[in-house]
């Protein structure tokens, strides 16, 4: 007997385990990002370095996290750390260190580009009154720098959250792994369930980055 696709969204525990799927999704996201923005404030200001030796080993970390697909990081990280250096790491930690990795890199160079966006007159008079280099960084630069980074780390941490289904390749149950869990037994009783489930998955993603990018949006038009 074949029943509406609404139905199979509400049937027992479907919805729920979506949301929590969801949460799965958003929990790597959000933990990767904010270890991103640490590290990657240091690996800015170390990239602004005039160290020609820094400044290529800074540029070769970049462009590989850049060049290489997370797919392709999240295999390495999750299989070989085991294989090759016993390190065991379930799917949402190495999950985790791959966003982390990756997102280190892209904060790295939005740090370093708005730490070079600020007019040089601006460290001029800060060296003027006497402060050290450190001391012009943190009290001068990076305030500024960090109001203009605002609106791309958010839109940094959106980009994040959308490119979470691939940890479902190493056994992470996000919500669209979920979402295809609840279809496959049900293909046949509940023949457009997929149309529903893969619905409310698109309504979720959206729920969530679109306040995202509404806020990123608003930012940048305040600042600008």
């Amino acid at each position: 007997m074949r029943h509406s696709g609404i139905e199979l969204l509400f049937q027992g525990q479907n919805f729920l385990r979506l949301l929590h799927g969801l949460w799965v999704s958003a929990s790597i996201a959000l933990l990767a990002m904010s270890l991103s923005i640490v590290l990657g404030t240091g690996l800015g200001i170390v990239m602004t370095s005039k160290n020609r030796v820094v400044k290529f080993v800074t540029r070769a970390y970049l462009e590989t996290m850049r060049i290489m697909p997370q797919i392709v990081l999240l295999f390495l990280v999750f299989f070989d750390l085991t294989r090759y250096f016993n390190v065991n790491l379930d799917g949402w930690s190495a999950a985790v260190v791959v966003f982390t990795l990756w997102g280190t890199a892209e904060m790295g160079d939005l740090v370093r580009a708005a730490i070079t966006s600020i007019p040089k007159h601006q460290y001029s008079s800060a060296r003027a009154l006497g402060m050290t280099p450190w001391q012009v960084q943190r009290a001068v630069i990076l305030p500024q720098a960090i109001r203009r980074l605002l609106p791309t780390t958010i839109n940094l941490t959106n980009r994040m959250i959308m490119t979470t289904p691939l940890v479902a390749l190493i056994g992470v149950v996000e919500v669209l792994k979920t979402g295809q869990q609840i279809i496959d037994p049900n293909r046949f009783a509940y023949p457009d369930g997929s149309l529903w489930i893969y619905g409310t998955v698109l309504l979720l993603y959206f729920a969530v980055c679109f306040p995202i990018s509404r806020v990123a949006r608003l930012l940048e038009r305040r600042w600008s």
